[in-house]
């Protein structure tokens, strides 16, 4: 952080130049801006390396409902409360972005569209067509696979 941010501060574009060194097959730029956003958790349009350690910490070490709060914020784009289908695609269809045309298997032009889908199926429990921090942290806490990868870097620091 601070061999690219000297001052200790980082704005969203040096943190995009900065992301997409991470995945050079792709355009990271979208994804980049929503983890902005989810870093600058006082909405001053910039990230301090306080900010990014407490976010870091949180997701290397925080509880289950930490982590699951952190997710959800990054996913609830315009931080009304709900994930809409709409915010849903338009993160799936970053992530794609960013992992490039050289993904293995090559993936359909639907597919953002159809993981959406299945994400709301499993997540939108009274089916109001939004998913609320209630229904996102019940739902990743009774499957195995979202649970088994917020696990994964426990162990790293």
């Amino acid at each position: 952080f601070f061999q690219e941010c000297s001052s200790g501060v980082v704005n969203e574009e040096t943190f995009k130049e900065i992301y997409s060194q991470f995945f050079p097959q792709g355009d990271s730029t979208t994804y980049a801006h929503f983890l902005f956003n989810a870093f600058d958790t006082d909405h001053n349009g910039s990230v301090s390396f306080e900010d990014f350690v407490m976010g870091l910490s949180i997701l290397l070490r925080g509880t289950v409902q930490e982590k699951l709060n952190w997710a959800f914020n990054l996913y609830d784009i315009n931080k009304d409360g709900y994930i809409t289908k709409e915010e849903m695609l338009d993160i799936m269809k970053a992530i794609y972005d960013m992992m490039g045309k050289c993904t293995y298997p090559v993936l359909k032009e639907d597919a953002p569209r159809q993981h959406v889908e299945t994400f709301f199926q499993k997540m939108d429990k009274n089916k109001d067509g939004v998913v609320t921090i209630d229904e996102f942290i019940e739902s990743c806490q009774k499957d195995e696979n979202i649970m088994r990868s917020m696990q994964l870097f426990e162990n790293v620091i």
